[in-house]
């Protein structure tokens, strides 16, 4: 790695385009009063793609721009090698990735044609001043070593070939498509898949059947409604008068499984359930912590699809609903549907990022 010091030759000004300098003020405006110095890293990045690197006069404009010391911007800008600091090939400027996994798979290779075709040192313009190179420390795509970066793309599992070739890609204006130069898709193995590849570990069909905590015997998943098979030792036939007629039936697939009649809820805590959404719409019970698309399925055939349903019901009447939900027994009180629950109905949603609540559940 060189020491990254600003260029020894700098012009003598710098200067937003209009349509840069709007573009600036559109970020600055995303941080508090105050707090513009947040900004500090895009606006670099502005003013790179304006000229290709990152001067002295730029530095101070962006200083100036964002009320900061000159030396607080310097900082960022020669700590970060995303920043040019010196002019750098009109037509590319790649990065090569030295560190120890390229380097063990072929990193050497790559440097050495960037000597031979571009320029012999890092940093240093090509004859044509269209191309130059540099050694920059991890690109974060370890699996996919050799790999370099041109730009905001990322060219990886690189040999000499396909190296060679993105350089004759990029001297032509039509470089390849980033991402493995290979026939691997993205980081998976390049052999494929030799492990965990039993597809019921991602389908949800085994989620909550292996209860240590209770040493719950496994059963087997209850077969599909239509050939299913009566069962009276295992599900009870209800007394003809044990429910109206016209009463919305418990589907057999979240009947309650392998549970001591003493330990039911009896039906005099069953909430009001519904035949369907109201007006067509039910609410997406997916944003309730610990409901994926089978366990919403689930609750649909219940009768439930609306968040007010579930906050308005008490201690037993989500008891109830608990014990009919199969293999997803112990969710409802574990989850605390129903203090979720009002909050949603109240129009409260989670913040949209990363991890999320609900969506990111496979069940």
């Amino acid at each position: 790695m060189s020491v990254r010091r600003l260029h020894p030759e700098q012009p003598e000004s710098f200067a937003f385009t209009e349509e840069n300098a709007a573009y600036v003020q559109k970020v600055i405006a995303r941080y508090p009063e105050g707090r513009q110095a947040s900004a500090v890293i895009p606006a670099l990045m502005v003013a790179q793609s304006q000229e290709g690197w990152i001067s002295l006069p730029a530095i101070e404009v962006v200083a100036k721009l964002l009320d900061m010391p000159d030396i607080r911007v310097l900082e960022v800008a020669t700590f970060y090698t995303q920043f040019q600091l010196s002019p750098v090939g009109r037509k590319a400027h790649i990065q090569v990735c030295g560190t120890t996994p390229c380097r063990l798979r072929g990193a050497d290779d790559i440097i050495a044609i960037c000597k031979n075709r571009l320029a012999a040192h890092p940093f240093e313009l090509s004859t044509d001043g269209e191309f130059s190179w540099e050694e920059v420390e991890c690109a974060g795509a370890c699996v996919n070593a050799p790999m370099v970066t041109v730009g905001k793309d990322t060219y990886e599992d690189l040999t000499v070939e396909t190296f060679n070739a993105l350089i004759d890609g990029l001297v032509a204006g039509n470089p390849p498509t980033p991402g493995p130069q290979t026939e691997r898709f993205f980081s998976a193995p390049q052999s494929g898949g030799a492990a965990l590849t039993e597809s019921a570990l991602y389908d949800g069909s085994v989620i909550g059947k292996y209860r240590a905590f209770d040493r719950e015997e496994l059963t087997p998943p209850p077969a599909p409604a239509a050939a299913a098979p009566a069962s009276p030792a295992v599900v009870p036939a209800p007394a003809a008068d044990a429910k109206p007629a016209a009463e919305k039936p418990i589907p057999k697939v979240v009947e309650a499984q392998g549970q001591a009649d003493s330990d039911k809820v009896p039906d005099q805590h069953k909430p009001a359930l519904i035949e369907a959404a109201r007006d067509g719409k039910p609410d997406d019970l997916k944003l309730i912590v610990g409901v994926g698309s089978k366990l919403e399925e689930l609750l649909h055939k219940l009768g439930v699809y609306h968040f007010d349903q579930i906050a308005g019901w008490n201690e037993m009447n989500l008891k109830w609903v608990d014990q009919h939900l199969g293999s997803f027994r112990g969710r409802a009180l574990r989850d605390k549907w129903i203090e979720q629950s009002g909050k949603l109905a109240s129009g409260w949603r989670p913040p949209i990022h990363g991890g999320g609540q609900g969506g990111g559940n496979p069940v």
